[in-house]
């Protein structure tokens, strides 16, 4: 609820003061005196009116040079003034209209003149006062702008920093949380998936140069759709081929599901890829490893470039299975089968023999997922 407006009644007649102030109080406006022009500057800087009814013609300091004292004062914010003057004389009003009165009223008051110019230089003040308001948000604002921009725009670069190698929902879950912490070295257990297409090297020799980038760009635009829909985490991303992680840098209840159903979505998709390829004489194909255990993850490189990735057993073997796997094929290892036995049929591949491993390896054929 907004206070009354004050008003400053100024004259060296107590019977005037009276007489204008017995007509205003019944719009209850909070009223104030003074008795000489003294009295008013002091009045006037102690109390800040609304408005001042000034009289012209008083002793000490008449009223055009109070008008005149306080519209030259830069520390008081904008009062309107109505000179109030016995004098018909033109020379006056402009005199007083010169040194900063707003409007004017002659003596003897007329009631419904008073009233009507009164609420008139209110709504005046109020305006004013509006527009001080915003201008003086609109500096704070400004004064601000800067570190406003400067910190979006460091938010925006670090949404690109972790979109590198994080699903957007990810990347905006970290980025919500704060929780940049969750990129630093520690250790998981994670579901890794390699992935990459047979045949590339030697397609890649003959080729044109724009050829092969058209079928990478297809091949990365179809992973890179599957990564984001089941959240995955791209860890490297080099040519053909692909590491992407599950269950870190934020833990999910079925990393290994998620791995799967990735791998059949991409392959249905490659496989329609590879289709398209061979009607002009690319002879490529589509691979996948699936493995589960425990690594080392956090970011590597180097100031002004980084990767997240991890290293231990469980990303060779993954890299391992992708290599032996023939083209429509994804291999899995038995950490993986069973955790995704109730949905997906698999068949035995054999104890395979992968390199740089010293033991043979169970590994299991992902023939697809029950619905």
């Amino acid at each position: 609820m907004h206070s009354p407006a004050r008003i400053l009644i100024v004259d060296d007649n107590e019977a005037n003061r009276d007489i204008i102030r017995a007509r205003l109080s019944a719009h209850g406006y909070d009223l104030m005196q003074a008795a000489d022009g003294e009295e008013a500057l002091a009045q006037a800087r102690g109390h800040l009116p609304d408005l001042i009814l000034l009289d012209v013609m008083m002793p000490k300091i008449d009223g055009i040079e109070v008008c005149r004292r306080l519209k030259a004062d830069p520390d008081l914010p904008f009062m309107p003034i109505i000179l109030v003057t016995a004098k018909a004389d033109t020379r006056d009003v402009v005199a007083g209209l010169e040194a900063g009165a707003d409007e004017y009223l002659t003596k003897p008051i007329d009631h419904t003149a008073l009233v009507a110019r009164v609420k008139s230089v209110l709504r005046l003040k109020a305006l004013h006062d509006q527009v001080a308001e915003q201008a003086a948000e609109l500096a704070a604002w400004n004064r601000t702008l800067k570190e406003r921009v400067d910190r979006q725009v460091a938010e925006i670069e670090r949404m690109g920093r972790l979109k590198r190698f994080l699903s957007p929902q990810i990347a905006g879950l970290v980025l919500a949380d704060g929780q940049e912490r969750l990129l630093e070295s520690h250790r998981r257990d994670v579901t890794v998936v390699f992935c990459d297409l047979r045949g590339f090297t030697g397609f890649a020799e003959v080729a044109e140069p724009e050829e092969v980038m058209a079928v990478l760009g297809a091949y990365h635009e179809s992973l890179g759709a599957f990564i984001h829909k089941y959240e995955g985490t791209l860890a490297h991303f080099a040519g053909d081929g692909a590491m992407v992680l599950f269950n870190d840098p934020v833990p999910c209840a079925d990393p290994c599901e998620r791995a799967a159903r990735m791998a059949v979505d991409v392959r249905r998709e490659v496989s329609s890829l590879v289709g398209e390829w061979r009607q002009f004489g690319h002879d490529l194909g589509f691979g996948v490893g699936i493995a589960h255990g425990y690594a080392t993850l956090g970011c590597i490189g180097f100031e002004g470039r980084q990767d997240y990735s991890a290293v231990g057993t469980v990303v060779n073997l993954a890299a391992r299975l992708c290599s032996a796997a023939e083209s429509g094929q994804i291999l899995v290892d038995s950490r993986v089968r069973v955790a995704i036995d109730s949905l997906a049929d698999t068949d035995p591949a054999g104890d395979i023999a992968l390199k740089g491993m010293r033991r043979r390896v169970s590994a299991f054929l992902l023939q697809g997922l029950r619905n």
